[in-house]
């Protein structure tokens, strides 16, 4: 017992290593976990006694229970043995299946991260990139029954609608989005998962992601978890609403408890500049180019910014507008009677969204230039006359309290900051080639008024 024992250096390092790795995951890790769990259960509580919308245990629940959770559910389990069946596969490879699209869905949440790091940093990046203007907030959500599962259900204009909405609802829950495959890419996938997003495939779908998909979608409802999803499917690349994709919608629909109301909350979000309508329209133009940002692209366009602020150039984009429509009850909705609820559901929630779409300047100077317009005077004519129009309909009109021509000189300035257009005294001079971008703005409008 008392012999010397000679090793090679490199197998006292492995067995170092093993001893360590050993003592930490029995009794490091576990003391950790424990400690770091704690304290996020006393934030959570104390977050629950200012937000409207306590945070849901379901939402708490850690991942790994979750996912067996899900995949041991009695549909997602049929759904293995149909899929094993049609593949011709082993049912333990189709389980496993399932399980890997679990593990691709259901968020790990964190608290800390979300109220502590996040809706910060969204309320700085919003409020210094643009004039933040919210209408309708409190009108929407303060009639809402505490114990109904609420849905926000908003247009999709930029990347900034995550950023900016997260931060907005901070006041009132948390937020769990359904974020499409872009998101998934190292470092988002892990940020966005632990601020409660789950992501939803927009390709390789079948039978078992689907089911696997919807039964968490329904769980969450079910549970009361607040949501946040984008109808449209995907950024709109033309600058116009677009017709509602129906899977999630379908999915919240299927199986619902009678007793349980679901409130759907359409939120509008109009922009007078979206930072990505460049690569937008390039895709509409040649849709075989897809709207894939390059990172090299995204770091060059960060360091120009950066450049701009450090040299005091930087001008923030004008106006991002939020506006809240009129919410919509599922128990009442059901109980009119329909024949296809999920896409009459899905018509109504887009046609809310449109009565609350908020109306900008640039989106009116750029309907100007189309029409013609190619002088400053004629230019704040129109805006003047159709702001009138669009606020005796309803729509929220936002520009700052200066003259119709001060308005739009600066709407034309930052148009032509971007070399979109020339301005030579009074008149203006449009460049062929930026003419998809005004088309692309101006259709950012509402559905047209009459003109008088």
């Amino acid at each position: 017992m008392t012999a010397t024992v000679e090793l090679p250096l490199w197998a006292l390092v492995l067995l170092v290593a093993f001893a360590a790795v050993t003592f930490a995951s029995h009794f490091l890790f576990p003391s950790v976990r424990w400690f770091f769990r704690k304290r996020a259960e006393r934030l959570v509580a104390r977050l629950n006694t200012r937000l409207k919308r306590p945070i849901q245990p379901f939402k708490l629940a850690r991942r790994t229970d979750t996912i067996n959770r899900l995949t041991h559910d009695p549909e997602v389990a049929q759904a293995v043995l149909d899929h094993a069946r049609d593949q011709d596969i082993p049912e333990a490879v189709a389980y496993e299946t399932a399980r890997r699209y679990a593990r691709e869905i259901v968020p790990g949440f964190s608290a800390l991260l979300y109220f502590g790091i996040a809706t910060r940093l969204a309320r700085w990046l919003s409020r210094s990139l643009y004039r933040v203007r919210v209408t309708g907030e409190a009108e929407a959500l303060d009639g809402i029954d505490p114990k109904a599962t609420v849905v926000y259900v908003l247009n999709h204009r930029s990347n900034m609608d995550y950023v900016l909405v997260t931060w907005l609802a901070a006041r009132q829950t948390a937020l769990a989005y359904a974020v499409g495959e872009w998101a998934r890419r190292w470092p988002l996938g892990a940020l966005i998962r632990a601020m409660g997003g789950y992501f939803v495939r927009r390709k390789d779908l079948n039978p078992l992601y689907r089911t696997v998909l919807a039964r968490y979608v329904r769980l969450a409802t079910a549970n009361g978890v607040t949501q946040a999803v984008f109808p449209e499917g995907r950024l709109s690349r033309d600058g116009a609403l677009q017709p509602p994709k129906l899977g999630i919608l379908s999915y919240i629909l299927t199986d619902l408890d009678p007793a349980q109301d679901v409130v759907f909350v359409p939120v509008a979000l109009n922009y007078e500049r979206v930072l990505e309508d460049r690569v937008l329209i390039a895709a509409t133009l040649d849709p075989s180019r897809g709207v894939g940002l390059r990172w090299w692209t995204v770091l060059r366009y960060i360091w120009r910014h950066v450049q701009l602020r450090l040299t005091g150039r930087f001008a923030r984009f004008g106006y991002a507008a939020v506006s809240f429509g009129r919410p919509i009850s599922l128990q009442r909705f059901l109980w009119q009677g329909r024949s296809d609820a999920a896409a009459e559901l899905g018509t109504a929630l887009m046609e809310r969204i449109e009565a609350a779409l908020p109306v900008l300047p640039t989106a009116l100077v750029c309907e100007a230039l189309l029409e013609g317009a190619r002088d400053v005077a004629t230019v704040a004519a129109h805006l003047e006359a159709r702001a009138a129009e669009w606020r005796a309909s309803g729509h929220p009109v936002h520009k700052a309290r200066r003259s119709a021509e001060d308005i739009a000189l600066a709407a034309l300035r930052t148009l032509e900051i971007r070399k979109a257009l020339t301005l030579r005294g009074n008149e203006i001079t449009q460049a062929e080639d930026w003419v998809p971008v005004i088309e692309y703005y101006a259709r950012s409008l509402p559905a047209p008024v009459a003109k008088t």
